[in-house]
């Protein structure tokens, strides 16, 4: 799949893996919609890339995205790519001394993280799929969704994120099936510890114990890393239905 020439979507795009994946694409030579809430888009200020225009939405919200799509279909150029990195990652355990966890927390982040992927997901591929094969096998474009390594090894206190990332590794190869006879590919990128913004407030010694947990190498992962994976799926046509972990071989302890 030909980036350069290309609209690409990405959620979650005024920061962290979001804005590190729409910048690497832009630079490509993908036109670069990147739809996240205002709130994001305002603390991104000047610090967006060349090729990229933010868009004002909420993935879980049927005519947000639609009206998001509507603009990317309108600009010309053919929508291909998508990236989808919005999410959330509050923490609450099922029992705690405050009782049991809060229902509405654990709805928030299944509705952010697996509904919004999915929301997104399926708008995009309709708009992908009236578009013109660019090649011979009859390929249109590819979805790129994000998990965890949180969804095989959740840790205490990630039920919610958790089971919405086990949600979006579980899409993965259904999502590919439903979406082969369009001739879009659909994977999963399953980071481990990355260093986002949200990590951003996390002290000098924790910092280094997580570090420690890594095996080789032993750090935190880059957004940058993260826009490199996508990079390499989405040139690489005959990856398809996969989950790929990039985590520097961690497996999640308990805590």
């Amino acid at each position: 799949m030909q980036i350069s020439g290309s609209a690409a979507i990405v959620t979650g795009a005024a920061s962290g893996l979001g804005a590190a994946t729409a910048k690497r694409l832009a630079d490509a030579g993908a036109t670069v919609f990147g739809l996240d809430l205002q709130n994001s888009i305002d603390k991104a200020g000047d610090s967006v890339a060349a090729g990229v225009t933010l868009i004002d939405t909420d993935v879980t919200s049927d005519e947000a995205v639609q009206a998001a799509m509507a603009k990317v279909v309108e600009s010309g150029v053919p929508p291909r790519i998508v990236v989808n990195c919005a999410g959330v990652g509050w923490a609450g355990r099922i029992l705690s001394k405050k009782g049991p966890h809060d229902l509405e927390l654990f709805r928030t982040v299944i509705t952010v993280n697996l509904l919004g992927t999915f929301n997104v997901m399926r708008l995009a591929a309709d708009a992908i799929a009236k578009t013109e094969p660019v090649d011979e096998a009859g390929q249109r474009g590819v979805v790129i969704n994000t998990a965890s390594v949180a969804a095989f090894e959740g840790q205490i206190g990630q039920i919610a994120y958790s089971a919405s990332k086990g949600g979006v590794h579980g899409m993965t190869v259904p999502a590919a099936r439903d979406l082969a006879q369009f001739g879009i590919r659909v994977n999963t990128i399953a980071p481990g510890i990355i260093d986002t913004p949200m990590l951003a407030g996390v002290d000098g010694d924790f910092r280094k114990t997580l570090e420690a947990g890594v095996p080789f190498p032993a750090r935190l992962g880059t957004p940058n890393e993260y826009a490199q994976l996508t990079q390499f799926i989405v040139e690489h046509d005959y990856i398809n239905g996969e989950t790929i972990r990039m985590d520097g071989a961690l497996r999640m302890a308990p805590r």
